[in-house]
């Protein structure tokens, strides 16, 4: 949807398939990074999007044993909205969208799902989907596969991802938030449990991060015992985890980190999930999709438009977006197998990790996992109109 909106931005025709009428759904990848928020800044559309619902997250602290510690604060953030936007995701598209149609070159099909690519000659030169239940073959100089981490496009393509691994798999679940709650988001880490609780204003939005595969495991312990042990990681829950009625309330995120080696083919191109997914851990994936959706259209914008669109063209997106994706994915993954894992199986000390030690021993170094986590290794900025012709 921001690719398609920042094409149409530029003159480029741009026609977006979504496969639901709506886009009401739960997402829970909700988090709007300062990244995100700057982008909206530079089409000036902050204030406007500012307008709609949303609750901020300043800092994120972690509760390691009985300590507690400050890992970010995003305060010092070169940027006018210095802070994570919890917003629901149907919100910003539904925002992107309507913003997208003020633009003639604009089109979002609803109940539009591309089910296969269209080849001539060696090259993508479509997609056949199903609109509104009758199929359609789309036609366009480009492809992009936006379709996230199960990405039909992708596997019609015979792309493989190259994956990665993670040791764990996450439950999410909702609690009420309490006029007396703190209003901290905060992660709680205990021998063989690890609790993320986000302020969502009159909700919090919990995960509870679990051992790849155990779900069934827990789920099979019953409610009962799930509750108990969240009221063990958080107290100040246990008036209202009864809220849980059953385990069908914990809905469950299978973790994975993978990327294709080469994102694109002749006319086709992979962007976001589809082409790197991200772990959950400090939730960038959709912020890192905006970034791949920002690069793309600053780089084939003007090729589109004047049809002389290259084979280079489209590896100079892979070659922008490539290493900023490989770093956040190789600290997710140090991540996951010096903290969380040790702290699933309980073999982990019940201290923060050293460096967190450190920066909160000098607050000015919490600067540092704020500015990675708010603004990623490698910002991308919104050409000017100008600069794309």
């Amino acid at each position: 949807m921001m690719l398609g909106f920042l094409l149409a931005r530029a003159g480029v025709g741009a026609v977006v398939l979504e496969k639901h009428a709506d886009f009401l759904r739960d997402f829970r990848g909700d988090t709007v990074h300062p990244s995100t928020l700057n982008v909206m800044d530079e089409l000036g559309l902050l204030d406007d999007f500012l307008a709609l619902p949303h609750h901020k997250i300043g800092r994120f602290t972690a509760q390691f044993g009985e300590e507690r510690v400050v890992v970010g604060d995003f305060s010092h953030l070169p940027v006018r909205a210095p802070y994570i936007a919890m917003m629901p995701q149907w919100d910003f598209l539904d925002f992107l969208a309507a913003r997208g149609k003020r633009h003639p070159t604009f089109t979002a099909l609803m109940r539009a799902e591309a089910t296969d690519l269209i080849e001539e000659g060696g090259r993508v030169v479509g997609v056949r989907a199903t609109v509104a239940g009758a199929s359609q073959e789309i036609r366009a100089d480009l492809v992009v596969g936006a379709d996230g981490r199960h990405s039909v496009v992708r596997a019609r393509a015979g792309f493989e991802p190259i994956v990665l691994g993670a040791p764990m798999d996450v439950l999410w679940f909702r609690i009420s938030h309490r006029s007396g709650d703190t209003t901290e988001s905060m992660g709680r880490f205990d021998r063989g449990s690890i609790l993320v609780t986000l302020d969502r204003g009159d909700y919090w939005q919990c995960a509870y991060v679990i051992a790849k595969g155990s779900a069934d495991a827990i789920k099979a312990a019953g409610i009962e015992r799930f509750r108990q042990r969240i009221v063990e990681l958080m107290p100040f829950l246990a008036e209202r985890v009864g809220e849980l009625a059953t385990v069908d309330d914990l809905k469950l995120l299978t973790v994975g980190v993978e990327r294709l080696d080469k994102w694109w083919k002749p006319g086709l191109l992979c962007i976001g999930d589809a082409a790197h997914t991200m772990s959950p851990i400090g939730g960038v994936g959709v912020n890192i999709a905006v970034q791949d959706a920002v690069a793309a259209a600053n780089i084939l914008a003007a090729p589109l438009r004047e049809g002389r669109l290259k084979d280079s063209d489209l590896a100079a997106v892979q070659a922008r977006r490539s290493w900023p994706v490989r770093a956040t994915q190789a600290i997710q993954v140090f991540l996951q197998n010096r903290m969380i894992a040790p702290t699933l199986a309980g073999t982990r000390p019940l201290r923060p990790p050293w460096p967190v030690r450190l920066m909160n021993a000098v607050p000015f170094l919490r600067r540092i996992p704020a500015r990675v986590l708010g603004l990623g290794v490698q910002p991308e900025h919104v050409k000017t109109k100008e600069d794309l012709r």
